[in-house]
């Protein structure tokens, strides 16, 4: 039998599509695996191996029937356990909604099926996909937090569970726990992919994100997922058919990138900082160093007030009906939000706008811009999922971002580098990802 942890996505559909492995063989693989590391890791909030195999058995026959495959035919993919499904509990990490399912089909569930896609289960998330932290715990060390929100789909990925997962972020939810569990995370810009059948947060900020072994991967993964939705207004039309195939093909010329230290470089452990020198210095004819612009040290207070008056908004049910079923974190976020005024509300809307309007230009001499993706590997301890500062702003620009696992810090713990780019440069940014993922790589050798 193929050792398929050795695959990656884009291998393994290739070999599921020729018929060199079947969905059962994959799928069993997976499920051995999780029966030996789920006790300890905790990334799933359901999983039932019965009705996987059942799944996989429906995908072999079709494939044995000629018909056209979907680009993902037959390969198992995790979801976030806030992404509506019909036929599986969707419980957002809350005992309020034990056992409920979601009130509709996620948009991005139904274009996972259509490719041919197993949904094979639903990865642990925090509380409402906030602080207030999950079961789960980091692959690499059990004893570290693993990240939040999208904590499961993760470490999902990390401890070979599943080879692609999906997540969501609304402040540096995919980012970090990409980076603590030492996967592939990308957020891909506001509007490309739907939310529609997903908790919602914010709608201002929150955006879906895929997680993988490489750039490649989670290119396969985005292109099923990139498509306009009546049913989320903040959706666009994007092509995105060719992004696997630009992704692969990298930037035309050598990219040039700005590294931001940012006023929080000095958060970062020390073993971080030396991993990340290092970085800047292997690819110094390729990076300049800069401050960043002083109206960012704003944007986590604007993106605060938006955040937390929409969940006071989403939320209100919770909070009215059950509030002693949710954490101090939660009342707490909730009880701030309601306190915000409409003008408050509104200049932080504006702030927005105006922030990206300023910035975009950077795009017009760089190919992107690095930094770190978290301040320092995974924290010690489960009762903190970290700090998502160095994500804030990006989130709050609706610009897209990735966490690369490049370096190591203490304790030989993964470490992500952040990659941010334009907005709507999805096809270019993830070429440039790519490139850099694959450079690190040669250095390493």
């Amino acid at each position: 039998m193929i050792d398929i942890f050795n695959l990656t996505a884009n291998k393994l559909v290739d070999k599921l599509k020729q018929g060199e492995i079947s969905s059962v063989e994959v799928c069993t693989q997976y499920i051995e695996r999780i029966n030996k590391f789920e006790k300890d890791v905790k990334a799933w909030a359901h999983f039932d191996k019965k009705e996987l195999l059942e799944k996989a058995e429906e995908a072999d026959e079709y494939r044995k029937s000629g018909k056209p495959l979907g680009s993902l035919h037959g390969l198992p993919i995790a979801v976030k356990d806030i992404i509506g499904t019909l036929d599986m509990p969707t419980e957002c990490g809350t005992a309020i909604r034990k056992k409920m399912t979601g009130s509709q089909e996620a948009e991005i569930v139904n274009l996972l099926k259509i490719a041919g896609a197993i949904i094979m289960g639903k990865t642990e998330t925090t509380e409402l996909a906030y602080f207030h932290p999950g079961k789960t715990r980091n692959p690499h060390d059990y004893t570290r937090t693993p990240g939040g929100s999208s904590s499961g789909s993760a470490a999902a990925v990390a401890a070979h569970m599943t080879p692609l997962s999906i997540g969501s972020q609304t402040n540096g939810s995919v980012i970090r726990p990409a980076s603590y569990c030492g996967v592939v995370g990308y957020k891909p810009s506001y509007g490309l992919i739907s939310r529609s059948g997903v908790l919602k947060q914010s709608d201002k900020l929150d955006h879906i994100g895929v997680f993988g072994k490489t750039v490649e991967d989670v290119a396969l993964l985005s292109k099923t997922l990139i498509k306009k939705d009546l049913y989320d207004n903040s959706t666009i039309y994007f092509s995105a058919d060719e992004m696997l195939n630009i992704c692969k093909k990298g930037p035309l010329f050598e990219p040039k990138f700005i590294f931001y230290k940012t006023k929080n470089w000095k958060k970062i452990d020390k073993e971080s900082q030396k991993s990340f020198e290092f970085f800047i210095k292997t690819f110094k004819k390729n990076i300049e160093v800069f401050d960043t612009p002083s109206y960012f040290d704003e944007i986590p207070k604007y993106h605060k007030i938006i955040h937390e008056t929409d969940m006071a908004n989403n939320f209100q049910n919770y909070y009215k009906k059950s509030k002693k079923k949710l954490s101090k974190e939660m009342i707490n976020a909730i009880e701030r939000g309601l306190k915000y005024s409409a003008k408050e509300y509104a200049e932080a809307i504006d702030f927005m706008k105006r922030s990206y309007d300023s910035y975009q230009e950077v795009f017009e001499d760089y190919h992107g811009v690095l930094s770190p993706a978290t301040t320092g590997v995974a924290d010690k301890g489960l009762k903190s999922t970290g700090s998502p500062e160095f994500c804030t702003v990006w989130t709050f620009m609706g610009i897209p971002s990735i966490s690369l696992p490049l370096l190591t810090g203490l304790n030989n713990l993964p470490l992500g580098v952040q990659l941010v780019g334009e907005k709507l440069d999805d096809l270019r940014f993830l070429g440039v990802a790519n490139w850099l993922e694959k450079n690190c790589k040669k250095y390493a050798k």
